[in-house]
């Protein structure tokens, strides 16, 4: 079975599952398992919730893998789910929620840059505030460049342009989801996912949660410029049609721009008799048209390609291998390994 393509019903059994996509993590996964571990012990005495982890590989070139396989599954029941090839972080994401056992789910990172101790604040207001959608944000990004922090500004700007459900400006994927939530979340069938946008869309009672994220536990981040890039325009090509209403004020403005000054050329010729301008203005109306016009062909490009996605109805992702280690105080002992199945 393959990503969220019919509706499917949140898991039976109470507890809170711990999704974490991996990618090249090796050198810190095995200090981030024995940080969840022991948040897992300690939800167990203290909330009597039992916890899961799913470790979703996807596609590491690394040895993540194999470091994945050996994390002993010590206060809390162990899932390794790996993908055949790199499919992205969002299929990893929902790789994760489709393999989640228990009813409430969190998201998070698996760089370490995610406090793990801060889920247990997760799970309080989940308990005690009755909060659906429990969603963390940077407190600041006084250490990020001006440029980057105008060009985050600017994308939320766009994204929640005429939006009725608004994202919430610097909120990351570390969240927790209560149990009806989290089959909300499962019941959204399209496959160009973008889960800031779509934890928000299914609305219910939402709280946020500023921190401070920690450096990474190892290795370097592989979010490039260009990477972001595409995430960028991922997340406003699905969730949001400001893009082409961008487009048509943009070719509404030159079009109200080229008539006054073809009134300005009318007035010049007949009152004052002068010709009209020659070829340098020529060239540069028809190199600004010509830019505009490929923009908006861009553009609409953009959403053609996310239509002709979803109308192949592709798989989002294929699991090549999935095993679950059952907690060592568990009732179940025995260990599942499916290799090469296609899910």
């Amino acid at each position: 079975m393959s990503g969220a393509i019919q509706p499917r019903p949140a898991p039976a059994r109470a507890g809170l599952s711990i999704v974490v996509p991996i990618y090249n993590e090796a050198a810190g996964l095995a200090r981030l398992h024995a940080d969840l571990a022991e948040v897992a012990r300690n939800l167990g005495s203290r909330r009597a919730l039992n916890c899961e982890v799913v470790y979703v590989d996807d596609g590491s070139e690394d040895e993540t893998l194999a470091v994945a396989r050996a994390l002993p599954p010590a206060g809390l029941d162990v899932q390794v789910v790996s993908l055949s090839r790199n499919f992205g972080k969002e299929a990893a994401l929902l790789a994760g929620l489709d393999h989640a056992r228990l009813g409430a789910v969190v998201f998070m990172d698996g760089d370490g840059q995610h406090p793990p101790a801060l889920i247990e604040t997760l799970v309080a207001h989940w308990l005690d505030d009755d909060c659906d959608v429990v969603y963390t944000a940077k407190a600041h990004r006084a250490n990020e460049s001006v440029t980057r922090r105008i060009a985050i500004k600017a994308f939320y700007l766009l994204l929640n342009w005429g939006a009725r459900s608004k994202i919430p400006e610097d909120a990351g994927d570390f969240r927790l989801l209560s149990p009806r939530a989290a089959s909300a979340l499962r019941q959204l069938p399209e496959r160009n996912r973008f889960f800031k946008g779509l934890a928000s869309w299914i609305g219910f009672r939402q709280k946020r949660i500023d921190y401070e994220p920690a450096p990474r536990s190892g290795g370097r981040s592989t979010w490039n410029f260009r990477s972001l890039m595409g995430l960028s325009l991922n997340g406003l090509t699905a969730f949001s049609v400001a893009p082409l209403r961008v487009a048509t004020m943009l070719g509404l403005l030159l079009a109200a721009l080229a008539l006054l000054y073809g009134v300005e050329i009318v007035y010049e010729t007949v009152v004052y008799g002068e010709s009209v301008p020659g070829y340098p203005s020529v060239f540069v109306g028809v190199m600004v048209l010509g830019g505009v016009q490929l923009i908006m062909l861009g553009v609409l490009g953009e959403y053609i390609g996310k239509i002709l996605f979803e109308i192949k109805g592709r798989p989002v992702y294929f699991v090549a291998e999935h095993e679950l280690k059952h907690d060592v105080k568990s009732d179940t002992k025995s260990d599942v390994t499916m290799p090469d199945a296609a899910e």
